[in-house]
């Protein structure tokens, strides 16, 4: 079997990436092990924990605010047995759905792991192929910390806390970040007695600092309990119970709490095991990534790497992008990913999403900028529907009023965030969005009133 190209992964960015090869006229396949098309984002990732925060969501509607709109009647009771059944369907009506994208484009999947043996030969069992260009995107999977013992059980990542057994009474979560706070609100909904033990001395680092501080004090509301600035030594099971040993780095005092179900949610790394690369003489960063240059292109001529596997965000619509990049690359068109507009989403209640500088990003840089904000307790819809905690801020050039950056804690942040992204894509001026039409009421006109407060102030504010 010979191809144009082979991409070697079929989570987002290597199915994508098939895809768009294939309308672009060239013969493609795509190399997948698991029996599943999709990656970890379809699988164990992404989707399936979207479906568990959306369920307890609902819950928490139920139980907080039905009374108070005139819904009366029993509160629901969990059936998660069936609750994780729900969330198994959502995840085969994706995967098969990108299998039906597979056969509509005639992308070959080649069923397996790969190894590549030399640059156009991708080996997958017994079965050697050849190829003219060959895209890694294997992904990546959860990073370990020394001294925690993950079983999958009682110890989990990311994969193991989708398929609990049961509900934990107590749950630990390793590590601030989206993961862990995301897995975290799903089982502090479910009524499990959730503690986050962070190393740094804040969450979700990386994100604007007032944001992070606002997000913790409404997951605290919530029922999140924080350990921030400790050092995690141990984390062990015994029979019945998970205990993790902590050092906090302000005094060095160690300490140990106990729970039921403990996740470890500290990162991802690259996941490239099997394929042969040191054979290959490809070369790699200190973080253990994949090393391309600007079109996607290893050290070693023919072999290509996108997603995870390569510097940057490790995100899923990053990956994406970057597979319909280097897909029209090789099919001799100009591939191009704008890395200042990705943004980034957390999935909990307010959801929070970013894009571009961040005040401490553009402060580092002794740039002049301005902020322009809005409460969503100024905003109509969300007051009405029990949505008012949050705001949208906008970060602007001083001197020109480009938008440089936005930043949103509130309801629904991960679909608003989209058309500050698109005002960015097209270098858009703060004044560019006060002066568009919004519809009344929606949650996006605090979007408008952010960026008129940009310029000679905000109505509502």
């Amino acid at each position: 079997m010979s191809y144009d190209v082979i991409f070697i992964g079929a989570g987002p960015g290597g199915y994508v990436g098939a895809i768009r090869a294939a309308q672009l006229g060239l013969k493609v396949a795509c190399v997948e092990g698991r029996e599943t098309l999709g990656g970890t984002c379809l699988n164990v990732g992404c989707i399936p924990s979207k479906a568990l925060l959306h369920a307890t969501h609902q819950l928490h509607e139920a139980e907080h605010n039905f009374d108070t709109m005139g819904l009366t009647g029993a509160k629901p009771k969990v059936d998660w047995k069936k609750m994780l059944g729900y969330k198994s369907d959502v995840i085969g009506q994706n995967t098969e759905g990108i299998e039906f994208l597979f056969k509509k484009n005639k992308v070959d999947w080649i069923r397996g792991w790969a190894k590549v043996l030399s640059p156009g030969r991708v080996q997958v069992g017994e079965q050697t192929y050849d190829t003219k260009k060959i895209v890694i995107a294997s992904g990546s999977e959860s990073s370990p910390l020394n001294g925690v013992e993950v079983d999958e059980k009682t110890i989990v990542t990311s994969t193991g806390a989708l398929e609990l057994g049961k509900i934990p009474k107590k749950l630990i979560v390793i590590g601030a970040g989206v993961i862990g706070l995301e897995m975290g609100s799903v089982y502090a909904r479910l009524g499990a007695e959730v503690t986050v033990v962070e190393y740094l001395d804040r969450i979700i680092p990386g994100n604007d600092a007032e944001v992070a501080k606002t997000f913790q004090r409404l997951l605290a509301k919530q029922g999140l309990n924080f350990v921030l600035g400790a050092a995690v030594q141990s984390a062990t099971a015994t029979k019945t119970k998970a205990k993790v040993t902590y050092k906090l780095r302000k005094d060095d005092s160690e300490h140990t709490l106990e729970a039921d179900t403990v996740l470890l949610s500290t990162g991802r790394r690259p996941f490239v095991d099997g394929l042969g690369l040191n054979d290959l003489g490809i070369e790699m960063t200190a973080r253990g990534q994949i090393a391309t240059d600007a079109h996607y292109k290893t050290s070693v001529d023919g072999i290509y790497a996108i997603g995870d596997v390569i510097e940057g965000p490790m995100l899923a619509h990053k990956a994406e992008d970057e597979g319909m990049a280097v897909a029209e690359i090789l099919a001799g068109q100009a591939g191009h990913v704008n890395y200042g507009v990705i943004p980034g989403v957390i999935y909990t209640w307010p959801e929070v999403a970013s894009v571009g500088e961040t005040e401490e990003s553009l402060k580092d840089a002794g740039r002049a900028y301005k902020v322009g904000k809005f409460s969503f307790m100024g905003n109509g819809r969300a007051k009405a529907n029990f949505a008012g905690d949050g705001f949208v801020k906008i970060l602007a050039d001083k001197d020109t009023d480009r938008i440089l950056g936005a930043h949103i804690i509130g309801p629904y942040a991960g679909d608003l965030i989209h058309e500050i992204c698109v005002a960015m894509e097209f270098g858009a001026a703060a004044e560019d969005l006060a002066r568009t039409c919004h519809a009344h009421p929606t949650y996006s006109e605090a979007v408008r009133e952010a960026a008129l407060a940009c310029g000679d102030g905000a109505i509502h504010a």
